[in-house]
C-alpha cells in the first residue's frame, strides 16, 4: 500500500499539489520550491512508502544465495534483542539491550549491524523490516538515508541532533556512503555519541565499512574516523543478483518527445519537465528535499534525456532516482536510455555503485511507466 505522509513536507504555493484532472496541464518540478521545516525532520524519519508494508516474512531469499536467508535470521534476532531484558525462554541470546546510563559504553562488541551488498539484493527491504520489527513506538525509532541524517544535523545543529536521537532505541541509516571528509568527521562523532547513549544502529551500503570513502577522497587521511565508524557495526554480507530485473521484461525504449508530452497531459497528477532544465533546478534544491520535490506526483515525465555533464550533477540525479524509487513514482522519458546517462569514466570511478543503483532503479520505474502508456 502506497502512503504519502501529510507531514512529509511543506511545499511553497507554487506547485504544492500535484493532483490534477486528466485535462489539466501537468505540473513542472522545476516550478516547485520545497521546504521541510526543521521540526518535521525527525517525525518524518520513517520508511518511505515503497517499504511501508514490508516485513521479514515478505522478503523472498534467493535459494542460490544462502547469505540472504542468513541475513533474515540475524536481523530477526537483532530486532528481538532490542526488547530489553535478556531471554529466559531458551531462545536465541540477545545481542544487546538498551544500556543503562551508568554502564553505557561498557558493553563489548559492536552495537549495530551493517548490511553490505550489491544493488538490488533487498538491503533496504531488510532495513525497513528491522525498523517495523523493533519493539518500540514509532517515535522511538528512526529511519532515513545518509543524506537525510546529515541534513538533520545541519538543520538542528550537532548537539540538538545528539539530544533528539539519543531518546531513540534504534537508528536505521540507508545508503550509508562517505563522499567527503566533512561527512566522515561529522558522522563518526555523531554515531559515537549515540552509541554511548545506548542507541542501536543499523545501516545499508554498497561498500564495506572499512572501505568507505575509497576513490572519493583521501580516505587514508581519515583512517581513524573510518575505523571508528566500522567498530560500531557487525557486518553482514548479502550476495545476489539485482532482484528488480530478475525474470522481468526489458524496460521500454525511450519514447518520442511528443509521446511523453501526451502521456503527461493524460495521466492525472503527472509532472512534465525538460531533463536539462530539471538537472539545473536540482542544483538549487538541497538533496534532502528531493522527496518533498516529488510529493504527490503520480508519474514523472521527462523529455530530452542526455548524458549528465559532470559528477556533481550525476550525484544529485542519483538522489532523485532514489526518492522516486522509494515513492514508487513511474518514469516516462525521451532521449537516451537510462544506461547511457553516466559516462564510462563515472561507471568506473569511486561512485560507480551509486550510478549502477540509479540505472537499476530508473529502469524499474521506466518499466512501470511503460504500463501507464499501454493501459
Amino acid at each position: 500500500m502506497t502512503i504519502v505522509s501529510t507531514t512529509e513536507a511543506q511545499i511553497s504555493e507554487a506547485g504544492s499539489d500535484a493532483t490534477s484532472g486528466p485535462d489539466d496541464a501537468p505540473v513542472a518540478l522545476t516550478a516547485r520550491e520545497p521546504h521541510v521545516p526543521a521540526d518535521q525532520l525527525v517525525a518524518e524519519m520513517v520508511p518511505p512508502p515503497r517499504f511501508d508494508g514490508v516485513r521479514f516474512g515478505t522478503y523472498i531469499p534467493d535459494p542460490a544465495q544462502p547469505s540472504q536467508t542468513e541475513a533474515v535470521g540475524v536481523l530477526s534476532t537483532f530486532a528481538d534483542s532490542l526488547g530489553g531484558a535478556a531471554r529466559t525462554d531458551g531462545g536465541p541470546k540477545r545481542w544487546f539491550r538498551r544500556v543503562p546510563k551508568q554502564s553505557r559504553g561498557s558493553s563489548a562488541g559492536p552495537r549495530g549491524v551493517y548490511l553490505d551488498g550489491g544493488y538490488g539484493v533487498g538491503k533496504t527491504h531488510l532495513l525497513a523490516s528491522l525498523w517495523h520489527a523493533a519493539p518500540a513506538a514509532p517515535e522511538r525509532k528512526a529511519f532515513g538515508t545518509f543524506v537525510e541524517l546529515t541534513n538533520l544535523v545541519g538543520a538542528l545543529g550537532f548537539q540538538q541532533t545528539v539530544q533528539t536521537l539519543s531518546s531513540h532505541q534504534l537508528l536505521c541509516i540507508d545508503e550509508f556512503e562517505l563522499d567527503d571528509p566533512g561527512d566522515t568527521v561529522l558522522v563518526s562523532s555523531l554515531l559515537a555519541r549515540l552509541v554511548e547513549n545506548g542507541v542501536a544502529l543499523a545501516a545499508t551500503s554498497n561498500t564495506l565499512p572499512g572501505k568507505l570513502g575509497e576513490g572519493r577522497f583521501a580516505a587514508a587521511d581519515f583512517l581513524r574516523e573510518i575505523q571508528g565508524l566500522s567498530a560500531h557495526f557487525r557486518t553482514l554480507r548479502i550476495d545476489g543478483e539485482d532482484y528488480r530485473h530478475r525474470g522481468l521484461p526489458e524496460a521500454p525504449e525511450p519514447y518520442a518527445d511528443a509521446e511523453v508530452s501526451r502521456a503527461a497531459h493524460r495521466i492525472p497528477g503527472a509532472s512534465l519537465d525538460d531533463f536539462p532544465a530539471l538537472l539545473d533546478h536540482l542544483s538549487r534544491v538541497h538533496p534532502s528535499r528531493y522527496g518533498a520535490l516529488v510529493r504527490g506526483v503520480q508519474a514523472v515525465c521527462l523529455t530530452g534525456l542526455a548524458p549528465v555533464p559532470d559528477q556533481s550533477t550525476a550525484l544529485r540525479l542519483v538522489v532523485l532516482a532514489d526518492r522516486l524509487y522509494d515513492r514508487e513514482v513511474p518514469v516516462l522519458a525521451s532521449g537516451v536510455p537510462f544506461d547511457k546517462l553516466f559516462s564510462e569514466d563515472m561507471l568506473q570511478g569511486g561512485y560507480r555503485k551509486k550510478y549502477f543503483r540509479a540505472i537499476s532503479r530508473l529502469t524499474a520505474l521506466a518499466r512501470d511507466g511503460g504500463e501507464l502508456v499501454t493501459s
